[in-house]
């Protein structure tokens, strides 16, 4: 991602565009700089409202996995789920426009507050997934997207074997070659400690149902520390709950600092318990379940940050190196704490 630049709509290309929708007069369009670098988008308010137009990079159009992303959010906004609900082009088949190799995206905007990291709002994301969980199950369609979880992943393998040659190409590794192979080495040993232990909890037989697959405090928008919307539904597909349940446990009580190397290696506890209560209220949380959630805490962990290392030898602004160095210290604390975190989290159905 260093040195790329934010693409951004051409004048003419949001003219066409917004004409394609029903927003009577435009009164102000302003860029949105959020999110992924390829996909520009830009607030617009017009005489019927505001909004928010998003376009999708060309690769996308018409696939399964964009086409159930839609057709799940329909459902869910039918449903009371809160979320932003996209708005139809006129003249044209479905929820989206579609146009010179692009999809482009119109959401009715939702003002809310970024995730200050307050018990309240801790305990509502649990609380809201539990709400999605329950809205998501009367969705039907034909199959979900074949994208798969990061428990028990072949391309988080493959990333694991590939990262140190990513690594290798930058200056800040040279001569420590062989410690970033020992880094990717234990990280993958982790990994399938992990796995296995999930695997012997039984897990291929639990049942499965609709999963967001992104569930952390960026996809959600807050007012009066409730969740007012969940974006991102890209990576929902048909999981068991319990990896929703790990990612987003995980995600919440993570705690980061200024500096990758000044990271602690321990998790907020209190912010993790909030979040698994605030789940439970709605929806009781299995012994099973409850007892794996430390050890697909550390898949979740490993399978988020190799990724990206392994296909850009950095994770976002951040050097590869240093944040698997960090990566891997957290692991070691999630491993050698697994024991206790299960019944220290655990919550009383």
């Amino acid at each position: 991602m260093h040195g790329r630049q934010r693409e951004k709509y051409a004048a003419d290309e949001l003219a066409v565009v917004l004409s394609r929708f029903d927003l009577g007069l435009i009164e102000s369009i302003t860029e949105f700089r959020r999110g992924s670098r390829r996909s520009p988008k830009d607030g617009v308010v017009s005489e019927r409202g505001k909004f928010l137009l998003k376009r999708r990079p060309r690769g996308l159009s018409g696939t399964r996995r964009l086409d159930y992303a839609h057709r799940l959010q329909a459902h869910m906004a039918s449903a009371g789920f809160p979320l932003p609900r996209l708005v139809p082009p006129r003249d044209e088949d479905g929820q989206v426009l579609h146009r010179d190799g692009y999809v482009y995206e119109l959401f009715d905007y939702v003002r809310g507050q970024s995730y200050t990291g307050a018990g309240e709002e801790t305990r509502h994301c649990g609380e809201t997934l539990a709400r999605f969980h329950e809205a998501s199950q009367g969705f039907e369609h034909v199959e979900s997207p074949q994208h798969g979880d990061y428990h028990d992943s072949n391309p988080v393998r493959t990333a694991l074997n590939a990262a140190p040659t990513s690594l290798s190409a930058h200056d800040s590794v040279h001569g420590r070659e062989g410690e970033v192979l020992a880094l990717a080495q234990s990280l993958y040993d982790a990994y399938e400690r992990s796995c296995g232990v999930v695997e012997d909890m039984g897990l291929r037989e639990w049942p499965v149902s609709v999963v967001h697959g992104d569930w952390h405090p960026g996809n959600m928008l807050f007012r009066k520390h409730e969740v007012v919307a969940v974006i991102d539904y890209d990576s929902a597909r048909r999981s068991q709950r319990a990896l929703d349940l790990a990612n987003g446990t995980l995600q919440f009580s993570i705690l980061s600092s200024r500096r990758v190397e000044d990271w602690p290696d321990t998790l907020d506890e209190d912010r993790a318990r909030l979040f698994l209560e605030g789940y439970a209220s709605r929806s009781p949380i299995g012994d099973q379940e409850q007892a794996c959630l430390p050890h697909l805490m550390v898949e979740a962990l490993i399978a988020e940050s190799v990724l990206p290392i392994a296909a850009t030898g950095s994770f976002g602004h951040l050097q590869g190196f240093g944040f698997m160095k960090m990566v891997h210290r957290k692991v070691a604390w999630l491993w050698e704490n697994a024991e206790r975190l299960a019944t220290a989290l655990a919550v009383p159905r």
